[in-house]
């Protein structure tokens, strides 16, 4: 099988990379902007990596020849910072629809399997949240793929510029499925966690990252994890091995897959942002072997200070799984602690500090 491979070198895409190359029957075309996640890859004889823009005018030339060849393509391409949101919201758009639609475009043109990388953000905030509901009714809240409400802030609030964007790409995807019989795949990845994942910030790079990078960076260079508006937002945060199984089950499993919605997440490890907290917290004194950091300072931040104006959280996501779990037989198995801790061992060890 040949795979078009876009965002190779991202999070996910290292993950799939690594699983899919373990066996001899895949051929990957990656393409990405640095190879840096993936450099221990690139002498292998299944994999050709191109480090370029693929919209660039060159790029996007080779681009459309290559996609002639391969039997699918999967996108894992995205700016995916919630920083971004509203502070960069014509970037975050312009990637995320204006950017990605050629993509779909070329795989409708040449009738190549899309499998496309979305984000649980197009739920936006759940209908319990609008009527004060404290989530008794689960249906006010259960988020399923083809039937929950997607329910965004207004347009002052630009922190869903992503989940805008994303859900138009998702509705375009569709259209061409409707009109030009463009088989696709989409992926809703509810909070994918493990080693790689994101940047430490202060350490790996500037700005402001995801929460599981932000609060370790917190403990890493000793200053407080905050809690935006109290970290009451709840989240179920999934392994990405966990997720890899998942879209390995897709790639192997067409006759089920192709022209679904799945959400991948696990509904077992729902916790709020301030029970994250705490749970890293604890995790990493034990890790780093210093007792301390049970009280490592955790303090609440309001919205419009820490990710500045225009800024709207959406309070929980709690995903119906069913579909992913029938038609792929998969379930996600790895607990919360487990994740966290692998997860933070990792960067402990990348920064030796164990």
């Amino acid at each position: 099988m040949i795979i078009l491979l876009l965002g190779c070198s991202g999070f996910i895409g290292s993950h799939l990379l690594t699983r899919l190359l373990k066996k001899d029957n895949y051929r990957i075309f990656g393409w990405d902007l640095e190879s840096k996640k993936i450099d221990h890859f690139l002498p292998s004889k299944n994999f050709y990596f191109t480090q370029a823009d693929v919209l660039a005018k060159d790029s996007f030339e080779s681009l459309k020849k290559q996609i002639t060849d391969v039997d699918m393509v999967i996108n894992l391409a995205a700016i995916c910072n919630p920083a971004m949101y509203n502070t960069r919201p014509l970037d975050v758009i312009k990637s995320n629809f204006l950017d990605v639609h050629q993509i779909v475009d070329l795989c409708a043109t040449h009738g190549k399997w899309l499998i496309h990388a979305s984000t649980s953000e197009i739920y936006g905030r759940t209908l319990s949240s609008y009527y004060n509901d404290n989530y008794a009714d689960k249906s006010l809240y259960i988020l399923k793929e083809d039937q929950t409400p997607l329910v965004m802030g207004p347009i002052r609030n630009q922190r869903w510029s992503y989940a805008c964007a994303k859900q138009l790409l998702e509705r375009y995807i569709y259209a061409h499925h409707y009109e030009n019989s463009l088989d696709f795949t989409i992926i809703r990845p509810l909070n994918f966690f493990g080693p790689e994942m994101d940047y430490i910030p202060g350490i790996e790079g500037d700005g402001t990252p995801r929460v599981l990078a932000c609060f370790l960076g917190a403990l890493l260079n000793n200053e407080p994890m905050y809690l935006v508006d109290g970290g009451r937002a709840r989240r179920t945060i999934t392994s990405i091995h966990d997720a890899i199984d998942a879209i390995e089950k897709i790639i192997e499993r067409p006759g089920v897959s192709k022209n679904k919605i799945y959400n991948i997440g696990n509904v077992n490890n729902e916790v709020s942002m301030k029970e994250l907290a705490e749970k890293m917290r604890s995790i990493f004194a034990k890790l780093y072997d210093n007792a301390d950091y049970l009280n490592h300072p955790i303090e609440e931040m309001d919205s419009k200070i820490f990710y500045g104006e225009g800024y709207e959280d959406c309070d929980r996501r709690m995903p119906d799984i069913s579909l992913a779990m029938n038609d792929l037989d998969w379930s996600p198995k790895i607990l919360i602690n487990d994740i966290l801790e692998e997860t933070i061992r990792y960067y402990l060890k990348k920064h030796n500090k164990l």
